[in-house]
């Protein structure tokens, strides 16, 4: 407790004249407590209420060579116990012919070292570093100087690809001078080259919505040394879009701390209102949303984000980033962007029906010349409605998937289906196999053959 406290209790009897009887009764304070605090008020005022530090008073009695002795122990790996320590001591001050230190005498001398000195001395400098070292907070001079890119697995749990509880990742890109972000990725399974290209495609490329004005090639993409963020795709990438790369320090995440705070607002203001949310010694709730749900809610408040005033700019991470206008850098076309961001799958072949993939048959009349040639193709997961071809890394053509020529299509909603049809198929297969097996019996039995195993064609795969 300190001046300010005791003199709050105290000054009900020297202004209001309550007696020192009944604030001992009214209060925690003993009442010889408070008759010491009474008489140090009358011949020191506030000032005297404040408490002496026993550590000083037990250096001052204790002598300073034992004092070095004791704070050097205590600095040293591993740190031995209070208890431990005080006999060491009590055995030095026999040894220097000096009076003993008590046990709370030594345990104050340790409790008053700097923390900053302890931690140093203990933990090491990176722990020092992470604790108690100055932090120079630097914002990009202007939008699209600098961007950062980060995952985070999110606190909610979704349904997943096979039906059962899965935990989402997200993926988002920052601009650093204006905190907008400029382009995300929801995802499942463990961060990849992939989900990182397709939120850079996005954050990129202009977007369909007006509202979110964020786009362009940025100068600096600063990010961790994530197998993701260090792959040959990305580093191809940024030398051709002419994007420097900087990697933050192993160990010291601090640079990337403006995007770190944005995975906690998404997980305290979005994802806590959110069915299926995964709180700190919460158990695992039973998950509600999907994928593409989570993806639309997160879409949403990301548009929210960006339109609020932030709490350090003082107006909205998208008015920062607009500014007085200006034209950000931007790639040539869609498809050079996608030349470079984009998967790239094994190549094809074109057939005179098309290009088959992942089940599904692609056209477009530029293919015409190129039937029975080798060609690549590239496609975003998230709508396989559409691929673009490629020949020698020369773009041809965006193929449509004529089945579903008005239909957006994701790779994970055809493999849904593919499972579910062959689910449907095996049941069948099960229910059929006791009713022939019975219907065999009651026959004469025929001589064995062997059994013809079901044949798989390529076209089955």
């Amino acid at each position: 407790m300190d001046a300010g406290e005791r003199w709050q209790i105290l000054r009900l009897h020297i202004e209001d004249q309550i007696p020192l009887t009944v604030l001992a009764r009214d209060t925690v304070v003993g009442l010889r407590t408070l008759e010491r605090w009474n008489a140090r008020y009358r011949t020191g005022g506030i000032a005297a209420l404040d408490p002496k530090r026993r550590s000083e008073a037990g250096r001052r009695r204790t002598p300073a060579e034992l004092v070095a002795f004791i704070e050097r122990l205590a600095l040293t790996r591993p740190r031995p116990s209070i208890a431990t320590l005080h006999r060491l001591v009590l055995a030095e001050a026999q040894r220097q012919d000096v009076p003993a230190p008590s046990y709370s005498t030594v345990r104050d001398i340790v409790q008053a070292l700097d923390p900053a000195l302890v931690t140093l001395a203990l933990e090491g400098p990176a722990s020092y570093r992470d604790r108690h070292e100055l932090v120079f907070r630097r914002r990009a001079e202007r939008p699209n100087q600098t961007w950062q890119s980060d995952h985070t697995e999110l606190d909610i749990s979704i349904i997943g690809m096979n039906g059962k509880p899965d935990r989402p990742w997200l993926t988002t890109v920052m601009d650093d001078h204006s905190r907008a972000i400029c382009g995300y990725m929801v995802f499942t399974g463990a961060p990849s080259a992939m989900n990182t290209a397709l939120a850079l495609r996005q954050a990129i490329w202009r977007k369909t919505d007006p509202a979110w004005a964020m786009c362009g090639i940025p100068d600096i993409l600063h990010v961790d040394h994530g197998s993701d963020f260090t792959s040959h795709h990305l580093e191809r990438t940024a030398i051709a879009l002419h994007v420097r790369i900087i990697h933050s320090t192993v160990g010291r995440p601090q640079g990337r701390g403006k995007i770190e705070r944005f995975f906690g607002t998404i997980n305290t203001e979005l994802l806590s209102t959110l069915p299926g949310h995964t709180g700190p010694g919460a158990r695992t709730p039973q998950p509600v949303l999907n994928l593409a749900e989570l993806d639309q809610a997160i879409g949403a408040f990301i548009g929210i984000y960006n339109s609020r005033p932030h709490s350090e700019l003082g107006i909205s991470p998208r008015d920062a980033w607009v500014a007085n206008g200006w034209l950000p850098r931007m790639p040539d076309s869609l498809q050079e962007l996608d030349g470079l961001l984009l998967t790239v799958p094994k190549n094809r072949v074109v057939q005179r029906d098309g290009i088959h993939f992942q089940g599904q048959r692609y056209l477009a009349p530029t293919l015409a010349p190129f039937v029975g040639h080798t060609i690549t193709i590239r496609y975003d997961p998230r709508d396989i409605s559409e691929i673009r071809v490629y020949d020698k890394d020369t773009f041809i053509c965006t193929a449509i998937d004529e089945a579903h020529p008005n239909l957006r299509l994701s790779l994970r909603d055809i493999e849904t289906a593919r499972r579910a049809r062959r689910k449907q198929l095996r049941r069948a297969i099960n229910d059929r196999i006791p009713t022939v097996a019975t219907h065999e019996t009651s026959r004469t039995p025929a001589p064995a053959k062997p059994r013809s195993r079901l044949r798989t064609y390529e076209e089955d795969s």
